[in-house]
């Protein structure tokens, strides 16, 4: 008998089709049944037949859940991102192609097994943080049609948060990502800019566009990531994955605040008091407060429609623009008509600020681990954006616009919602690449504020500490439990190597760990017995050229050699040769090295 489909986040999906509940063909059925009992939105450009997802479907009958990372995973796709077959329009329809090939990142997605559902609708070229700016109707927000979607990837939000698809793919170049994250109680990652190739899409502003991912969890997202974050060689603009990846423990941090006086709310009350609980349960995780001069962040947001950026929404559309003037959106054709007349002097006396924002953000973020802000200060009706569409959008990107052009990874998180019922979040930003740190933290801080998921009635799922974040290209996964804990007084062993840390796990029931003698500092011991118990650890990405180094640190009876996790996987971890526990003291009885140090026992 078939199981009901109850919830699209990924861990549930996964454990349908694990225990036979029901297939990937089922839940398309169950997506399509329920689509079509939704309120219009506007949220689709281009909805797939069901019939057309047969070959996804059939490519997955011979494979299994536990061989694909996105099995029967149904996804959309923002409509500047090409899906092979399918019509890119960038919501203009006179500037519609039909490309032969899919976009890099969707093109992983789909060898991972991910289904995909349909194009979204968005603001013009991804020009506007509103979702209103489209030929194929004001797409509306998940919660309440009088108010904005938020944009530009207005459909990618609305089609994760009613239930349609279990995450999207969106663009990011002034806040695309997040400002709909926010206003439809989601998760939106934006990523460390060319962390995720932009072959095969639109450009905005080339040098600053990123592929984002909404979802209706951190885990989901993260695992997104991982799976998209291939290196793309044909990508001018793509990065490779550092040595020294920046981190921090999600469980200690610190992290900076605008001061109360540039905090704007634009009047939204109810905002400003969930954005003042938000900084309390930071706190309450393990996080340090530090207020912050926000004046820089905010002069890099003017540069970015205020300058020569507006040049490059022009030079991607150039010829399109001049053959065709009329067929673009009026507000968004006023706005990119004006970088034609700006110039190289323009351009250089911008750059020329901006690195010196830029400076501050690097020296700021020395001191700090990462800031948190509201996503959006407020949220807007529908007609409220119309009657001053320029404005309310400017007022959008006050916490947003300055991101890609200051080089800063991102994650919208939810934070809760306002007395009208619309939801609030935030964002948790920090240097490039710190984009695993960032997510791991972001999962605390959703599990936390426990909010259903989306616009839908389901929760998240139990915790397992396994946060998808697997080591990326360059690392290793390595398993820590003791001395190495973070907060410990050797983990700057692991952190002044460019580690950071991915999760918080067990071990499987096979284990017994033990007190060194000796120190300091106190050492622990962790031996393989078939009559042990499930022991606390902490796994680390390690950047694999540091390992050596990081070895020869290690002293007898210690070393490194395989562990077993609860859920199974075997990852390299810190163990100790049988004979260094003769005459150490067993604390397996208190499940691991914290526990025991908090004890009264020591």
């Amino acid at each position: 008998m078939k199981t009901r489909v109850t919830s699209l986040d990924m861990a549930t999906l996964a454990a349908g089709y694990h225990a036979g509940w029901y297939t990937p063909g089922d839940v398309m059925d169950a997506i399509y049944s329920r689509s079509a009992s939704l309120p219009l939105r506007n949220e689709w450009i281009t909805r797939l037949p069901r019939e057309q997802l047969e070959p996804w479907l059939d490519n997955l009958v011979d494979r299994s859940p536990d061989e694909l990372p996105l099995y029967g995973i149904p996804f959309a796709i923002k409509d500047n991102i090409d899906l092979a077959g399918v019509a890119t329009t960038a919501a203009c329809p006179d500037y519609s192609y039909i490309p032969e090939i899919s976009a890099f990142v969707v093109q992983k997605l789909l060898d991972a097994g991910a289904i995909p559902v349909g194009k979204t609708n968005l603001d013009q070229f991804a020009t506007g943080l509103v979702g209103t700016r489209s030929p194929y109707g004001v797409c509306r927000n998940s919660f309440d049609a009088d108010y904005i979607s938020g944009g530009s990837s207005a459909g990618s939000a609305v089609a994760v948060a009613t239930g349609q698809v279990s995450f999207s793919l969106g663009t990011d170049t002034a806040g695309s990502g997040r400002v709909p994250a926010a206003f439809n109680n989601l998760v939106g990652i934006k990523p460390t800019r060319g962390l995720l190739s932009t072959s095969g899409v639109v450009p905005a502003c080339r040098s600053l566009d990123c592929v984002s991912v909404f979802a209706l969890t951190a885990a989901d997202a993260c695992r997104v990531l991982k799976v998209c974050s291939t290196f793309d060689g044909d990508d001018a603009f793509a990065r490779s994955l550092p040595m020294d990846v920046p981190s921090f423990s999600s469980r200690r941090f610190r992290f900076g605040v605008p001061r109360k006086q540039q905090q704007e709310f634009f009047g939204n009350a109810d905002a400003e008091a969930l954005f003042d609980q938000a900084v309390q349960r930071m706190c309450d995780l393990g996080g340090e407060v530090v207020d912050i001069d926000f004046e820089p962040f905010l002069e890099a947001s003017r540069l970015l429609y205020e300058g020569p950026w507006l040049s490059e929404r022009y030079v991607a559309i150039e010829e399109f623009i001049e053959q065709h003037p009329d067929a673009l959106y009026p507000v968004t054709r006023d706005i990119i008509s004006q970088g034609r007349d700006l110039s190289a002097v323009d351009a250089f006396k911008a750059q020329y600020r901006l690195m010196e924002c830029r400076r501050y953000s690097e020296n700021l973020l020395q001191n700090v681990d990462l800031v948190l802000t509201p996503t959006a200060g407020t949220i807007f009706t529908v007609e409220q954006v119309e009657q001053q569409p320029v404005r309310r959008n400017s007022e959008l990107g006050y916490y947003t616009n300055f991101m890609n052009l200051l080089d800063l990874a991102a994650v919208a998180v939810p934070a809760g919602f306002q007395q009208n019922g619309l939801p609030f979040g935030v964002t948790l930003f920090s240097r490039s690449f710190a984009d695993s740190a960032l997510i791991s933290l972001a999962d605390r801080l959703q599990r936390a504020v426990g909010l259903s998921l989306g616009a839908t009635t389901a929760f998240l799922p139990q915790s397992t500490g396994d946060l998808p974040c697997a080591a990326t290209d360059g690392t290793m996964a390595l398993a820590v439990c003791g001395a190495h804990l973070s907060g410990l007084p050797l983990n700057g062993q692991l952190t002044e190597r460019g580690a950071w840390l991915m999760e918080c796990t067990r071990t499987s029931p096979h284990y017994r760990l033990y007190a060194l003698a000796g120190g300091p500092p106190l050492r622990p011991g962790l031996v393989c017995e078939p009559e042990g118990a499930s022991i606390e650890v902490e796994l680390w990405a390690v950047p694999r050229a540091a390992l050596g180094d990081l070895l020869a640190l290690i002293p007898a009876p210690l070393g490194l050699g395989k562990l077993e996790l609860v859920d199974g996987r075997v990852v390299t971890g810190f163990i100790c040769e049988p004979r260094g526990v003769l005459g150490a003291r067993d604390i397996t009885a208190w499940g691991g090295w914290r526990a025991w140090l908090a004890s009264d026992e020591i």
